[in-house]
């Protein structure tokens, strides 16, 4: 166990909120969590109305929401449970076979995870001991908070000259993201304009059964050509290339076309698809032409590449935290003076845009 997670277990449990429509699910699922001595279960509840009236009286860290119950179904209240003091959403579902479009929907709207809820009868062995650990994992990683937000941007701001006027146009916009990530990569397109043809290439983790449907929901959030990243195939003027589950984006030139060329080494945060090896792609091909995001997430993925990408004259920007569902990834380049500027993820398209307004971007032909 994590030494943040061994910190909060002497300080109290984890308290979760059970909310499904079955009396069976619920009470296997309670049975699991009150086995462990970090975790106690403070309240339950059948439909999406009757959690929503049992959150403000019993304050869960964590709620465990399934997907289809009478009244208000799980994605009607998930977004109401988010905003109401930021809870922390794990879907357990029925519904959330890998690259189902349940999954990816509840991770849009802000759910921190997701899990499959097999038959009441196979409700035990592995599947109790993934749920202990996401439960465990989630709780544990930090939380977004916007005095901490505050206090790393004013770091970052004394901390790192203002960019020149003069800077070079930007090339590539590189993101990456975790725990979060979709919501906030959801938040931050729907602000970015359509009419900028910078090429961006997007790392999310999620596990490869999932990246085909998240392709073309990220064309739908977007509005833009979106593909699952193969080698050999070319970056585009206004296109996403997005990371595949199995392999890391990388970059490579042949008689002057950018093109991708994916990557399988093992990684330091080992994460498969990585952020590092894209952002160090860009570093390397695009130097102080590259412009880099982190989005909400856990651990700290993208660190090194991001640093590569300042040494190279690049430029890298961060969600900040009180947005975040997980404060990890983009905290980390915020702690180490690595980002410049902490945002929410739509104040951030808004300052990629000004930016490439005014300095311009590379053009293509």
């Amino acid at each position: 166990m994590s030494a943040e997670a061994a910190s909060r277990r002497a300080d109290r449990p984890i308290r979760v909120m059970v909310v499904d429509d079955s009396i069976v699910a619920r009470a296997v699922l309670v049975r699991m969590l009150e086995a462990q001595p970090d975790i106690v279960v403070v309240a339950e509840a059948r439909s999406g109305r009757a959690a929503l009236a049992a959150l403000d009286v019993h304050q869960p860290d964590l709620i465990l929401l399934d997907l289809e119950m009478p009244d208000m179904g799980g994605l009607e209240v998930l977004p109401t449970m988010i905003e109401r003091g930021g809870r922390r959403v794990m879907v357990v579902s029925s519904a959330c076979s890998d690259g189902a479009a349940s999954s990816l929907h509840a991770l849009r709207l802000g759910a921190a995870d997701t899990l499959l809820k097999p038959g009441a009868g196979r409700l035990a062995g592995s599947f109790a001991q993934e749920l202990i650990e996401k439960v465990r994992r989630i709780a544990a990683a930090p939380a977004g908070q916007s005095g901490g937000a505050r206090r790393a941007l004013a770091i970052a701001e004394q901390d790192l000259p203002a960019p020149s006027p003069a800077a070079r146009g930007i090339e590539c916009i590189a993101i990456g993201a975790s725990t979060g990530g979709v919501h906030a990569l959801a938040s931050f397109f729907s602000v970015f304009p359509s009419s900028i043809q910078t090429p961006i290439l997007v790392t999310q983790h999620l596990p490869a059964p999932f990246m085909p449907y998240f392709a073309g929901q990220l064309q739908e959030m977007s509005g833009r050509p979106t593909r699952l990243a193969l080698d050999g195939m070319p970056l585009a003027p206004g296109a996403i290339l997005l990371a595949p589950g199995d392999a890391h984006l990388g970059l490579a030139r042949t008689r002057g076309t950018v093109h991708v060329k994916l990557e399988r080494r093992r990684m330091p945060s080992g994460c498969t698809p990585s952020v590092d090896p894209m952002l160090s792609a860009v570093a390397t091909i695009y130097g102080a032409g590259g412009l880099g995001l982190i989005l909400s997430g856990m651990g700290r993925d993208g660190e090194i590449g991001a640093a590569d990408m300042v040494t190279a004259g690049g430029e890298i920007l961060a969600q900040d935290a009180g947005s975040s569902v997980v404060w990890g990834m983009p905290g980390a380049v915020m702690s180490s003076g690595i980002a410049r500027l902490a945002l929410p993820p739509a104040s951030l398209a808004r300052e990629v845009a000004d930016r490439i307004e005014s300095r311009g971007a590379t053009p293509w032909i």
